[in-house]
């Protein structure tokens, strides 16, 4: 983690120093006084939120995001009480890195030249987002998102998760009138109520314990720009009273602030869930709904355009081949087989990471079916049918992690717990065979 931030940061013009543990960073602070300080929580020797103390103690201006994960969301909480100016949710993109430079030192009161991230326009071609599908269904989406993203209206995207919603609202905002202006994301779902109502909206100085200055929000940091709210069904419903009123009078009230602020922003939402059924069970206000749907947007699952699996394939290989230095050419027949009949429950999200991991394990030019690791129940049901017999497999309320366990037991049984012989007899390769006794806690009296 520490290498790629540093390896994209240089690209985008920043000088970089690293340390391995908040100690190291603490004393490298101290000698090299940073524009900008950036950390994970948990480390050796001295955590991040010790680390911000520290750093608190010597420097209450400096710039200090925290890196967490959703799962240590109080982490986030604590942070901001104790002097952090923003936080990073794993995973990220470097979009949302350069995000995070712009929601910084675009702050008025922090401008420093040195390390603002270049303009989009001084990146070089190829900056402005394309969404390339074949798919009728797709293609409409995007037509529709070109046509409407010069308006200021509110769109709300639809969609799975892992369909592609934040690459079609940037998409929407690249192609605006508004291209030049910040593009501000926020994960509704990521954040407590009392900590998403100042996130959003910005909180005043001594508004709180722990407010040890003014905080400027989202829609703030957003002003002739595009706000993202992701995931907009998991806001609290006095948090949507709020919104509903910038909505309508474009203007944000600051926690413990005086007056109201005016900002101009355009606001596009995202949902994975049924939002008619939020509403109609009370969860989900039905006049805020009416006020984001203006423009609805309907994102198909991969399952239902499997003719893109081909062109994402690519378009990832290429990406992962940049990233990795490696010289990955294409997909062998086999393996394309298989990208073509799974599922794809977490959509082009899961492509993608199935995709990085076969670049990354490809011993040659060409990804197989190896490669990939994502051997379905059925293949190893039909490599296991001569030795396990035809008993039935399956009852009739068994899941597919079931079945698939269950297949696995009975296969080492019959080879003794030889996991290479049982490997075999499934048709897979031992590595996928240890992942899944692994997945399914199976310890079995092994010989490998």
């Amino acid at each position: 983690m520490r290498s790629a931030l540093k390896e994209a940061l240089s690209r985008a013009g920043h000088a970089v120093l690293t340390a391995r543990d908040g100690e190291e960073g603490l004393r490298m602070f101290e000698e090299r006084s940073p524009n900008i300080v950036i950390s994970d929580v948990r480390m050796p020797r001295m955590n991040g939120l010790d680390l911000l103390r520290a750093v608190r103690v010597k420097n209450r201006e400096t710039p200090f995001v925290i890196i967490t994960a959703y799962a240590s969301v109080d982490d986030a909480v604590t942070a901001m009480k104790d002097g952090a100016t923003d936080y990073l949710l794993k995973p990220f993109s470097a979009d949302t890195l350069d995000d995070l430079f712009h929601r910084v030192f675009d702050n008025g009161e922090r401008v420093k030249a040195a390390v603002r991230p270049r303009p989009a326009e001084e990146r070089g071609a190829g900056s402005k987002r394309e969404i390339i599908t074949s798919n009728e269904a797709m293609t409409r989406v995007v037509e529709l998102a070109r046509k409407v993203a010069s308006s200021k209206s509110t769109a709300l995207i639809h969609g799975e998760s892992g369909t592609g919603k934040e690459l079609l609202s940037r998409f929407i905002h690249e192609n605006s009138d508004r291209a030049n202006g910040p593009f501000v994301a926020v994960n509704c779902a990521a954040l407590p109520e009392t900590l998403l109502e100042s996130e959003l909206f910005g909180h005043e100085k001594g508004s709180f314990t722990g407010a040890i200055a003014r905080k400027m929000g989202k829609f703030e940091l957003a002003d002739k720009g595009t706000i993202l709210l992701d995931e907009i069904t998991e806001m609290d419903p006095q948090l949507q009273a709020k919104l509903l009123r910038v909505l309508q009078e474009g203007e944000i009230d600051r926690v413990g602030g005086a007056h109201p602020t005016p900002v101009d922003v355009r606001v596009l939402a995202t949902t994975n869930r049924d939002i008619k059924k939020a509403v109609a069970e009370g969860k989900f206000r039905e006049d805020l709904y009416f006020r984001l749907n203006v423009i609805p947007l309907y994102l198909p699952p991969l399952r239902d355009r499997t003719g893109d699996i081909p062109i994402l394939v690519s378009r990832f290989i290429d990406k992962f081949n940049r990233l990795m230095g490696k010289s990955v050419t294409g997909v062998n027949a086999e393996a394309m087989d298989a990208l073509a009949k799974n599922q794809w429950k977490g959509n082009v999200r899961e492509l993608e990471n199935v995709m990085e991991r076969a670049v990354l394990l490809a011993s040659g030019e060409t990804i197989t079916l190896a490669d990939l690791m994502m051997e379905p129940v059925a293949e190893m049901a039909e490599g296991a049918k001569a030795t396990v017999g035809d008993e039935a497999m399956a009852g009739p309320d068994m899941t597919v992690a079931e079945m698939e366990r269950k297949l696995i037991l009975r296969t080492l049984d019959r080879s003794s717990g030889n996991r290479t012989k049982a490997a075999e007899t499934l048709g897979v390769s031992i590595r996928t065979l240890r992942n899944k006794l692994n997945e399914y806690k199976i310890s079995h009296g092994i010989d490998v």
